[in-house]
């Protein structure tokens, strides 16, 4: 392993360190877009939006849902601080379908008492997790 080639990678979730180690290449959505980063990426941080988190090790892939949170970029470490993530076998797929299908109804309905933007997010959580199963 070429160890100039990696930084440090930290998930920290409220409940748990949901992943440490060393990685080669992150992939991930934030409100700005989608972004790619490997080591010596330029300083900053973002806001991050429900998506899938693509960690790329030395020899493994690992795919997370990863539904909101914050990443801080420094050159060689990278830091999440995520309000809610998951990997593939902790997602119950049965309740996920039924998280999208009541999200899309409430997309649907005329209710002028909906709140728009969690039921979107509500849905594009859901979205995630089915994408990974």
């Amino acid at each position: 392993m070429a160890e100039d080639m990696y930084f440090t990678l930290k998930i920290i979730a409220p409940d748990r360190i949901f992943y440490e180690g060393n990685v080669r290449f992150l992939e991930l959505a934030t409100t700005e877009g989608e972004i790619g980063i490997y080591k010596n990426h330029i300083p900053m941080t973002n806001i991050l939006k429900p998506g899938v988190v693509t960690i790329h090790e030395e020899n493994e892939v690992k795919k997370a849902a990863l539904h909101a949170g914050f990443i801080e970029i420094l050159q060689d470490s990278i830091t999440i601080l995520a309000e809610v993530v998951e990997w593939p076998h902790e997602i119950d797929t049965n309740r996920a379908e039924e998280a999208r299908i009541r999200a899309e109804r409430r997309l649907k309905s005329q209710d002028s008492n909906l709140n728009l933007a969690r039921a979107e997010f509500a849905l594009r959580r859901a979205l995630t997790r089915l994408e990974l199963k």
